[in-house]
Parts: structure tokens; C-alpha cells; sequence
């Protein structure tokens, strides 16, 4: 019987029932097998968070990760995976998943080297320090979170990679091109016209939209952190 196609934009949670479908000796599919033994992370988390953070890593290396409405911690585990310079990396949520520890629990068990070097505790955006030399990333923070994250990165002169996720025209800023741009994208140019207008020097990426349709993927740094 042939197995029906794997919907990488699927909710559904990946457990060991997956694992046949990562066999290989790359990083993603340790990583999955990972994800695949904890057994409570949906399939589109996984593949959107290695998107974003191998996409972010090519450009951005070195510092303190700060994974900001991070959920289970899981970009702040990769972002370190993918580049062994960053000392160690901060997630912060409101409302952290129980099962966070599991997951930080499991990659410690395969890769030793994170012992100690990635935290995940429930916390304000806003009551989080941030310092210049700090990569501050969002995954989907919903709606007006997102904008939290960059007004939070540009107060402390950090670099920041955002791809936000539910926007509403009501509440978030469409600038002046609301008119001619559908509502979301209006507002994440609108994002990255402020950035812009902050002194940091822009970069948009997509990741693939079989993934989410929300995959615009904006990266900012100082231009006078270089």
C-alpha cells in the first residue's frame, strides 16, 4: 500500500511512528528523530523552525540567541546546533509547553555539548534583556507580537529575525500602501520600512510555502554593528 504524501504543513504531532521517514546522516533528520522520540511537536514546528534557522544562520552568526514567544525552545536549540559560536541561547514565553524540558532534555542526550547552554522559562518580550551583541529571533509571534520583538530589538541595538504570523489589518500598521498591497504584506513592508528607518540594514527571504503561507522571513542588523 502506497503511504500517502507527507504534508509538511501538517499539525499533526510527529512521533516514532515518523521516524522511517528521517533515516538519513544529515543534521535535519537527527534532529527529527529527536523530535520524532519526544512525540509532541506538530510536523509544520519542526520544519518551519529548521527553515527559518538554517536560513538565518547564513546570515547572522556568533552571539547570545534569545528565542523570543518560543514555544518549545526549539529555534533556540538549532540556532545553537548550526552555529557552535553562539555561547548559549535564552527562549522565552508567556506560557511555556511541560514538554519543552523533554525536548531540551533530548537534545542534550544527542548532542552533550548543549549541557547547560540553552534555557527556555516563561517570561515577558519585554521584561527580557537584550544586549547589542544579541540575535533576537521570532518565529510566528502572533499579530502584534512580532512588532513587540522589533521595537524591543531596536531599543537595545541587537540584530533581529522575525516571520510573523496573523496579521490584522486593524490593528497593525500597513504604513502608507495598505491600498495597494494585500493587508499582511503591507504590513511586514511596513515592518521592514521602519527597520530600515532605524539604521539596520534589511535582508527578506521566504521560506517555502508548502510549509505556511505566512513565510516572509525579514532579517535586520545595526548598520553600525557592521
Amino acid at each position: 500500500m502506497t503511504e500517502p504524501p507527507f504534508d509538511r504543513s501538517s499539525r499533526s504531532r510527529l512521533t516514532r511512528r515518523d521516524l522511517h521517514r528521517f533515516t538519513g546522516s544529515s543534521l535535519f533528520d537527527r534532529v527529527a528523530r529527536v523530535v520524532c522520540d519526544v512525540g509532541h511537536l506538530p510536523r509544520k514546528e519542526l520544519f518551519e523552525s529548521w527553515e527559518v534557522a538554517r536560513r538565518v544562520r547564513r546570515r547572522m552568526r556568533g552571539g547570545r540567541i534569545v528565542d523570543l514567544a518560543c514555544g518549545h525552545g526549539l529555534v533556540a536549540h538549532l540556532m545553537v546546533l548550526l552555529d557552535d559560536t553562539s555561547p548559549d541561547a535564552r527562549g522565552v514565553d508567556i506560557a511555556v509547553p511541560p514538554t519543552a524540558t523533554m525536548l531540551a532534555d533530548a537534545f542534550t542526550a544527542e548532542w552533550p555539548r548543549l549541557a547547560g547552554r540553552v534555557t527556555v522559562a516563561a517570561g515577558s518580550i519585554e521584561d527580557t534583556a537584550l544586549e547589542p551583541s544579541d540575535l533576537a529571533v521570532a518565529v510566528h509571534a502572533c499579530g502584534g507580537l512580532t512588532d513587540v520583538v522589533l521595537d524591543h530589538a531596536i531599543a537595545a541595538r541587537a540584530r533581529v529575525a522575525v516571520m510573523a504570523c496573523c496579521h490584522d489589518a486593524a490593528e497593525n500598521d500597513q504604513g502608507s500602501v495598505g491600498a495597494w498591497l494585500p493587508p499582511g504584506l503591507a504590513i511586514d513592508v511596513t515592518r521592514v520600512a521602519r527597520l530600515r528607518h532605524s539604521g539596520y540594514d534589511v535582508r527578506t527571504q521566504l521560506i517555502p510555502a508548502d510549509i505556511t503561507p505566512e513565510n516572509r522571513l525579514v532579517l535586520a542588523t545595526p548598520i553600525s554593528a557592521g
